[in-house]
């Protein structure tokens, strides 16, 4: 990597690690251990990705490296392989000591071997406490990792756009995952944030869709939930367009319902405001929808509460983005109990510098809509009938990354179509 590149971030590493270091002050030395390669099968590794904590305080991206930070004699030493020739002929350079210490940005630079050594028997900080401050403090991006995550944005949703105007009935599905990847990695983006769904027709009703290999059919919708990462932030963008560049009355009747729900809760996105409480908001929203086209039956609340309204939205509305694509939610101190009766795994409340996705859908999914306890349960507010000529149609998602501001409503940091009419132009043949 350039040394520009890493120069130029220098100093926002030395922040976030002098404040580690401020909050585990007295607990002993703290280490953190950089990833190491993974085998894939006999003589051939995964591509490598570093350890997101490492990443983090450092930004480095070899493997086998260590950091310890001694709070007490405000001291940082960066741990790096000691590699010979052989290594050398194989993998190619790796940073000296020398090298390294320029580059990153620590006080000192020693080889990894020297570890045990350069520890003692010297006290370290636990490991929980250690989890929980790191979880603390990578709540609230800083403006060094917001760049990098708008970044990350801009080029995901640059491959969005391109997958829009590059579909074509007749093609499969995996072609398009190419078109994205491909987008990303002109954009020098190596690492896909997450494998790619990229999921036509009814298999947009499968939520963690990965075969990617159907024929696009006119007439079908297309889900794509895809994003990249840069230096390990992610971007995590999905967008439904029609594979043949024009929606169907029921298509768009549908993509309106999720669309109506995605702008009402990121306009809600404000300090103060539970994660819980939005999700049950973009239930309600999807409720009236449903209800509007005959689907679902009753009333609002008694279709959220109840479950009728899970049968066709059953995820989560957002959850947390930075260095994980669902990252860590704000350690012990940010815990609370879930204030609604909707079971949500992300319950926190919003603060200026989180950053999360806003993603509500409806699906139209057989194992749901065609078991037996839950037609039994749910037999007065389901039009089950009308619900199983659904069952080609797949699904609608829209995902967008937004940061939750200190006044007013939030930074959206997705730029891809989504207006109806926008989707259509951004699909014209």
């Amino acid at each position: 990597m350039p040394k520009a590149y890493y120069n130029a971030e220098v100093s926002h590493y030395r922040t976030l690690r002098a404040a580690l270091a401020r909050k585990l002050a007295g607990s002993g030395l703290i280490h953190i251990a950089g990833g190491t390669p993974q085998s894939r099968n006999r003589d051939v590794d995964y591509v490598f990705r570093q350890n997101s904590d490492f990443l983090y305080l450092t930004g480095v991206e070899e493997p086998g490296c260590h950091l310890v930070l001694d709070a007490e004699r405000r001291r940082e030493i960066l741990f790096v392989p000691r590699i010979d020739n052989h290594h050398r002929v194989w993998e190619g350079h790796v940073p000296s000591p020398a090298e390294a210490r320029s580059l990153f940005g620590v006080d000192r630079v020693m080889y990894a071997d020297e570890l045990k050594k350069a520890i003692g028997r010297r006290k370290l900080a636990s490991k929980a406490a250690l989890r929980d401050a790191l979880d603390d403090l990578r709540a609230c991006k800083t403006e060094g990792e917001l760049a990098l995550m708008r970044r990350a944005n801009v080029v995901s949703g640059a491959a969005h756009r391109t997958v829009m105007a590059a579909a074509r009935p007749g093609m499969r599905e995996y072609q398009l995952q190419a078109v994205f990847d491909a987008e990303c990695m002109k954009a020098a983006m190596k690492h896909l944030a997450y494998p790619s769904i990229v999921a036509a027709g009814a298999n947009a009703a499968i939520l963690h869709y990965r075969r990617n290999d159907a024929v696009l059919k006119s007439g079908d919708l297309l889900l794509i939930d895809a994003g990249a990462e840069l230096k390990g932030y992610a971007a995590d963008i999905t967008r439904t367009f029609p594979v043949n560049g024009r929606f169907t009355r029921r298509q768009r009747d549908v993509y309106q319902v999720v669309l109506a729900a995605q702008k009402s809760c990121i306009d809600a996105a404000r300090p103060g405001i539970v994660s819980a409480d939005l999700h049950v908001h973009s239930m309600r929203i999807i409720a009236e929808g449903l209800k509007s086209l005959g689907l679902l039956k009753g009333e609002t609340d008694g279709l959220v509460e109840n479950g009728a309204t899970r049968l066709f939205y059953p995820h989560g509305l957002t959850h947390m983005l930075g260095l994980d694509v669902h990252d860590t939610t704000g350690g012990r101190r940010r815990k609370m109990p879930n204030p609604t009766k909707i079971p949500v795994r992300f319950v926190a409340k919003l603060e200026p510098g989180f950053v999360i996705t806003m993603e509500p859908g409806v699906y139209f999914i057989e194992a749901l809509i065609k078991d037996p306890a839950l037609r039994r349960k749910h037999k007065t507010s389901v039009d089950f009938a009308k619900a199983e000529t659904f069952l080609d149609f797949g699904g609608i998602r829209i995902e967008d990354d937004i940061v939750v501001q200190a006044d007013g409503p939030p930074l959206d940091l997705t730029s891809v179509p989504k207006e109806v009419e926008d989707v259509e132009a951004a699909c014209a043949r």
